[in-house]
């Protein structure tokens, strides 16, 4: 039975690395950078493109994951982002054949060619998004004051992607017993070099100097080296 079980998922992220060198075609070919942003659920990711949505030198579009509803993409196009929503009903991630299937709808809007980043806004969860590869650039793993600053070590597998960490709500750091130190000592257990950013939506310099790495990324033709497994 464990045999089996194995045999299936290496046909099913088999299928998904297909897809995903395709998508990296379709990013190519349309001069787009992308990041995938993944994190637990209420990290923050919508409340932060929204703040981003202001810059009028950080021109993007988003694509949204969710298991249900088209509620984050309608506050982004309330912004005038062009957003396009998947619900994935039961899945817990995207998948590269999602990203596929929702493209025409992206290039359909005249405000597609326009944008230079597509963000994908992954399903909150901080497991099964690490197991799929969406031809990304660039991986960007969100975590919350909130949330606490023990994850990284308790959900590996999800930091290991990250070629940026953004501690998010920093804020309410005095409200929380939140040690940003424990983050980064993790962080460099983990995967040493991992750049680690702390931004707030209420401070507009921490929201500045993320458009700036992204600018940098997409200057410099960035490509993630971590391999989806």
């Amino acid at each position: 039975m464990e045999s089996k079980v194995i045999n299936v998922k290496e046909r099913v992220l088999s299928v998904n690395d297909k897809n995903a060198n395709l998508l990296r075609e379709f990013y190519a070919k349309n001069n787009k950078f992308v990041i995938n942003f993944m994190s637990s659920p209420g990290s923050g990711k919508t409340t932060l493109l929204e703040a981003m949505s202001g810059l009028s030198d950080f021109r993007f579009c988003v694509i949204e994951g969710d298991l249900e509803t088209n509620r984050d993409a309608d506050r982004l196009e309330n912004k005038g982002i062009l957003a396009r929503q998947i619900t994935t009903g039961e899945a817990c991630h995207l998948e590269a054949k999602m990203i596929l299937n929702i493209l025409p709808k992206l290039e359909s809007d005249t405000r597609f060619k326009a944008s230079e980043f597509v963000i994908i806004e992954n399903v909150g969860n901080l497991v099964c998004p690490a197991s799929y590869d969406l031809g990304a650039n660039a991986n960007v793993v969100l975590l919350s004051v909130p949330e606490g600053d023990d994850k990284v070590l308790k959900y590996p597998s999800m930091f290991l992607c990250a070629d940026l960490v953004v501690i998010s709500k920093c804020d309410l750091i005095p409200h929380f017993n939140f040690r940003v130190e424990r983050v980064l000592s993790d962080m460099a257990s983990l995967r040493n070099g991992v750049e680690i950013m702390q931004i707030s939506t209420k401070d507009s310099k921490s929201i500045e100097n993320l458009k700036n790495r992204f600018l940098k990324w997409r200057d410099s033709k960035y490509q993630t080296s971590h391999i989806f497994r």
